[in-house]
């Protein structure tokens, strides 16, 4: 394995993220995790994710957001101590995963997604073309920068013209000035689009999680339109792989797909979830939500042949590892309910 290095995760103690860090530190790397822990879901959650991996002396977290760019510009030349008021050695590898997450939100207050999926980007992007010591920079972005496509699979190749939210806008906005800051400056750059990623600690408004929610409970499963929109879904463990493969890539610029290549409708999902947790689903029928895409599929060849991208867990081995986390989280987990992001709440 090369020389130990030194990588900045913003989101580090998100869904993605978390799992990020833990993979990290499992291979020897030193890791400083940037989140802001805000109000989009429970911070308390935020905080458990990373519960294990807090008192690892290669780990080093900092509460704080990255539309600091004074903040930022630090963390990049390496000028904040640690705990043991050590210094925090300077990252040499930036993956950015931190944003305002979720489509139909986005729609409520776009001014935000801008505030901070665009111009906390730019700030992360100008501090990291301005240390000289940042080899790699991964940009997490989406498979919702394709937009209301029908014609599948997705490939990078495609045109991405036609966004149908503020959400999809945001990281599409955040690819272009990914790209700005390789032609201009010469960062290389690894784009990701990730495709519905679920698993352990998905976040609680994600369908899976609310489908498993809900089943539990006993609720009706709202379903918008007739339940044949599709999604590539993707296990976090296989996520995480494609990044670690991007960190360790020598291109100068390149986006990838990370999915799973198989399409699986809304109807089916709930069918799989339901099984799982042997009962049966009430459905509740809704019109479709502005915003939504009707079908999302990854062509992952340009990962699987670039970086060596390979996706392991179909979609019923991933849902029964869900619902088993799920369950062993009973004596810990916070009850549903409404939620307050951005001053406005929601369902």
């Amino acid at each position: 394995m090369e020389d130990r290095r030194t990588v900045l995760v913003t989101g580090g103690a998100g869904f993605i993220g978390s799992h990020l860090c833990e993979a990290l530190l499992r291979r020897g790397d030193e890791v400083i995790c940037l989140d802001s822990f805000n109000r989009y879901y429970d911070p308390t959650i935020k905080r458990r994710n990373l519960a294990d991996v807090l008192s690892h002396e290669r780990f080093h977290l900092i509460t704080g957001d990255i539309r600091e760019a004074l903040l930022v510009e630090r963390i990049l030349g390496g000028g904040l101590a640690g705990s043991c008021a050590c210094r925090i050695p300077a990252p040499t590898v930036v993956v950015h995963l931190a944003a305002m997450a979720g489509v139909r939100p986005s729609l409520a207050d776009p001014g935000e997604y801008v505030d901070v999926d665009v111009r906390g980007t730019v700030n992360l992007l100008e501090a990291a073309r301005a240390c000289p010591g940042v080899n790699r920079f991964v940009f997490g972005s989406s498979s919702s920068v394709y937009g209301a496509r029908d014609q599948v699979p997705f490939c990078e190749t495609d045109p991405t013209e036609c966004q149908v939210s503020p959400y999809a806008t945001a990281k599409k906005a955040g690819e272009l000035y990914c790209r700005t800051y390789h032609e201009l400056y010469g960062l290389p750059v690894s784009v990701l689009r990730f495709f519905t990623v679920y698993g352990p600690r998905q976040r609680p408004d994600m369908a899976v999680h609310r489908f498993v929610n809900l089943l539990k409970a006993r609720k009706p499963i709202p379903l918008y339109g007739d339940g044949t929109s599709g999604r590539d879904y993707t296990y976090i463990e296989d996520c995480v792989q494609g990044i670690l493969c991007a960190m360790d890539s020598t291109l100068p610029f390149e986006i990838y797909n990370l999915g799973s290549a198989r399409l699986v409708q809304l109807r089916e999902l709930v069918r799989l979830i339901a099984d799982c947790m042997s009962t049966k689903p009430t459905i509740e029928w809704l019109p479709p939500q502005r915003g939504d895409v009707p079908i999302t599929l990854a062509d992952i060849t340009r990962a699987r042949e670039v970086l060596g991208y390979q996706p392991r867990t179909d979609i019923e081995t991933g849902i029964e590892s869900f619902v088993r986390w799920y369950e062993s989280q009973a004596d810990r987990r916070i009850t549903p309910g409404r939620r307050t992001e951005i001053g406005r709440t929601y369902l």
